[in-house]
């Protein structure tokens, strides 16, 4: 049974060394993640939810899956799409079917929705699967959450997207890896893209 055990994570290991786990996101700067972390630990946890780790928030864009990591320099360059900064002003807590409880935005902006359109272009120009889900962009705060109740506080934050990041989900650490950030046309102190 060890052995076996031994087997599936090498296996893992080598799989995610060559076909790493990706997606797109908006990653909030420290000023927004401190603001979405009281929000969070003010919901009223019960049971035995799986709540997401601070470092973890992030509003999912594109999830892309497994993805050759020979494909990697295509991708990066394909994911380069013009964009102008926005605010997004989360504020709608909910409880998804599953027990996912997430914050949603008040209003999904049009830059927002055209982000994600431009996004889903380039994936599909590359051969890569696109979600045929209408986008509902949110900020997951724990998973197995059905009995949570909302906080009584409303979230106060305006945060001012600048940027979309890849970033590389290890599965066998737990850990994100950003692997590029893309400023905004609007926004490019920090250069056209940030190769990490």
């Amino acid at each position: 049974m060890a052995i076996a055990k031994r087997i599936d994570l090498r296996f893992l290991l080598l799989s995610a060394s060559e076909q790493p786990r990706l997606f797109i996101a908006l990653l909030p700067d420290d000023t927004v993640r401190r603001s979405l972390v009281d929000y969070r630990d003010g919901w009223r946890w019960q049971g035995r939810p799986a709540r997401v780790r601070d470092d973890k928030l992030h509003v999912t864009l594109h999830f892309l899956g497994n993805v050759a990591r020979v494909r990697l320099p295509e991708l990066r360059a394909a994911i380069a799409v013009p964009f102008a900064s926005f605010d997004l002003v989360l504020g709608r807590p909910a409880l998804w079917p599953r027990g996912i409880a997430v914050i949603e935005p008040l209003i999904v902006p049009d830059a927002l929705q055209a982000l994600h359109g431009a996004l889903k272009e380039s994936l599909r120009r590359l051969g890569l699967p696109v979600e045929s889900r209408s986008f509902r962009p949110h900020v997951a705060f724990a998973r197995r959450a059905q009995q949570a109740g909302f906080p009584v506080q409303t979230l106060d934050a305006v945060w001012r997207v600048k940027d979309y990041a890849l970033v590389e989900s290890r599965l066998e650490t737990g850990e994100y890896r950003v692997l590029e950030r893309y400023a905004a046309e609007n926004d490019k102190t920090a250069g056209d893209s940030l190769k990490q």
